[in-house]
């Protein structure tokens, strides 16, 4: 009796998902690499500002090609069944503090995607995570604005705060 080989065929058909993600990175590559062509300076300098775009551009092609392999070949694991409803509250709480961020301002337009995005994992009590998430975003556009001087939107709760 012989061994399985650890290259047996596995039954499984090319996963064109996969094969789909893996020419979005080689076009990401690509494109990565044209623009860090067009990067002038750094003449006299080995290193210049065109090297790390370079060998991320390459490290994309080289990713891209090794996903398009592994997904010719099928190796890649089975993937679970995707729930719709959480990907619809997270992209409605994008799409709310994409709207509201510079009428509501940062703390009122962050807090509701924190709601959602709770939501979206389960915390079915907006009635709290509203609040707590208005909250921590309020913290983090004050330590944003008063103690590193950065400028984030501003809406009626934050000018309270001046």
């Amino acid at each position: 009796m012989s061994a399985p080989s650890d290259h047996a065929p596995t039954g499984r058909r090319p996963d064109r998902a996969a094969f789909a993600i893996g020419i979005g990175l080689a076009v990401l590559g690509l494109l990565v690499l044209l623009d860090a062509s067009q990067i002038g300076g750094g003449a006299y300098a080995r290193i210049g500002p065109a090297t790390f775009p370079i060998l991320i551009g390459c490290a994309l092609v080289v990713l891209a090609g090794w996903t398009m392999v592994e997904a010719w070949r099928g190796e890649f694991p089975e993937r679970d069944h995707d729930e719709f409803a959480p990907i619809v509250w997270i992209v409605g709480g994008l799409a709310a503090q994409l709207l509201l961020l510079t009428t509501a301002g940062f703390s009122i337009a962050t807090g509701l995607l924190f709601a959602a995005t709770a939501r979206a994992f389960g915390k079915r009590r907006l009635y709290m995570s509203i609040p707590v998430g208005i909250l921590l975003s309020l913290a983090i556009w004050l330590m944003f604005t008063k103690i590193l001087n950065l400028a984030l939107p501003a809406g009626p709760l934050e000018r309270l705060f001046g």
